[in-house]
């Protein structure tokens, strides 16, 4: 099955995204992440004002299957969390990349997005291509 990868995103390989726009990046899981976890039961997300580090824990997706730790792309401080997904997380994989954001984070280093993966770059991980 084939997945939408925005170009406009940048990816990490733990299977986050990142897309910043000034100095917030909006921080999501992919639809190929998704897929993998199958139904989504529960969604973890940190309070706004919470500081996050690029690569370590935000919060945890559980699914029927499993439970993930999610991990930011970047370092900074949380200033909103998409708390209408931790109510619902099944609508995750209705739209993982608009409305399915999990939260927002003011970047202290906007550089650290520079070694994440491009769309095509992540299509590659991930399909084997």
């Amino acid at each position: 099955m084939a997945f939408e990868y925005p170009n406009t995103l940048k990816y990490a390989d733990s299977h986050e995204y990142a897309q910043l726009e000034g100095d917030t990046a909006t921080i999501g899981i992919t639809a190929f992440a998704i897929d993998q976890l199958g139904d989504i039961v529960f969604l973890e997300l940190p309070e706004p004002g919470t500081a996050v580090k690029k690569g370590e824990n935000f919060g945890t997706v559980e699914s029927v299957k499993a439970v993930e730790d999610l991990k930011s792309p970047v370092s900074g401080t949380v200033v909103e969390s998409n708390m209408e997904m931790a109510d619902t997380p099944e609508k995750l994989v209705d739209d993982p990349y608009t409305a399915g954001w999990l939260i927002k984070v003011q970047v202290s280093d906007p550089s650290e997005l520079e070694s994440a993966m491009s769309a095509d770059e992540y299509r590659a991980k991930v399909e084997g291509a």
